[in-house]
């Protein structure tokens, strides 16, 4: 069984491993100033982050159509692919996930002839989260995994990658939706800068440190706190508009820790950067168990015996 690996635009991977795993990406639009652009076509990403604060109106994104995966579906089949796994943004702070699964039930009443098998993943994580967990699977595709093999991986594993983003500034975040609370409230005065994880599919604020070589030390300690080394082979790393602070942070996990694996330094795109906004910086790996996800499996095995 020959299988397709699919994902919208949110998982910010680099064009050299979309293209090195055979990945086929649905593009989000952006809104801006009245014009709309498809994320990763209509747009370059360095262009947008160097215009970001000359736009009149703050950009807006919207989820991709139904359509837009039913077409890449169809693009699977025709050439050869019998079964396709789609992998979608957090459905807490996208619709890329509902239109996901809209398109799959509409694919076989559209096409009642076609024996492709579309499965959906509601991957709870954003960005390079999602990019993490996409990559992951690839790599397993490669080692052989099945279709059915890749999607338990998934949800064994989806609610374990651990997020942090710092920003600075929050004002994007907050005017979105993507952040609200108390915790969203920071003195930008004082140089603090926020830093974000994920918790039940939505972003929250976790720390607050002064300055940005704070906030590196921050992601080592909780790197060499929560890494589960047997999970994580590969880290992400990623930033909107600022590569050196990624750089710098790759050098301190080489330096500081005793991971041995691959780093990847990725650029968050158009879609991400309009709500993460200038100064973003992230970092994403795989946590051990802890009592949220042991609660989720255990779930997952009830639903399985009933």
């Amino acid at each position: 069984m020959k299988i397709k690996i699919i994902a919208d635009s949110t998982c910010d991977l680099s064009q050299e491993i979309v293209e090195q795993y055979d990945i086929s990406i649905v593009p989000l639009v952006v809104n801006i100033d009245g014009q709309e652009f498809r994320d990763r076509l209509d747009i370059q990403t360095d262009d947008f982050y160097n215009k970001l604060e000359t736009y009149k109106n703050p950009p807006t994104t919207s989820m991709p159509s139904p359509d837009s995966f039913i077409t890449c579906v169809n693009e699977a089949e025709e050439k050869g692919f019998s079964e396709v796994l789609c992998i979608c943004m957090s459905s807490g702070t996208s619709g890329s996930y509902q239109s996901a699964m809209l398109a799959q039930s509409l694919y076989h009443t559209r096409y009642p002839e076609s024996k492709i098998r579309f499965e959906v993943i509601d991957s709870v994580s954003m960005s390079h989260g999602s990019g993490w967990l996409i990559v992951k699977c690839a790599m397993l595709l490669k080692g052989g995994y099945s279709l059915d093999q890749l999607i338990h991986y998934c949800e064994a594993v989806k609610y374990r990658i651990k997020h942090f983003l710092s920003v600075d500034d929050l004002e994007n975040l907050i005017r979105s939706g993507r952040i609200s609370g108390p915790g969203a409230i920071i003195g930008k005065a004082l140089n603090i800068k926020p830093i974000m994880s994920m918790k039940n599919t939505k972003g929250v604020v976790v720390a607050k440190k002064r300055g940005h070589k704070q906030v590196l030390n921050y992601y080592i300690e909780e790197f060499i706190k929560h890494v589960d080394y047997e999970q994580t082979n590969f880290v992400i790393i990623g930033y909107t508009s600022d590569i050196h602070r990624a750089e710098n942070l790759k050098i301190k996990l080489q330096s500081e820790t005793e991971f041995k694996g691959d780093i990847y330094i990725m650029q968050m795109g158009v879609a991400v950067g309009t709500h993460v906004g200038l100064g973003g910086l992230s970092m994403f790996f795989v946590e051990k168990p802890h009592e949220d996800f042991i609660h989720h499996v255990k779930e997952i095995i009830m639903h399985h015996i009933k």
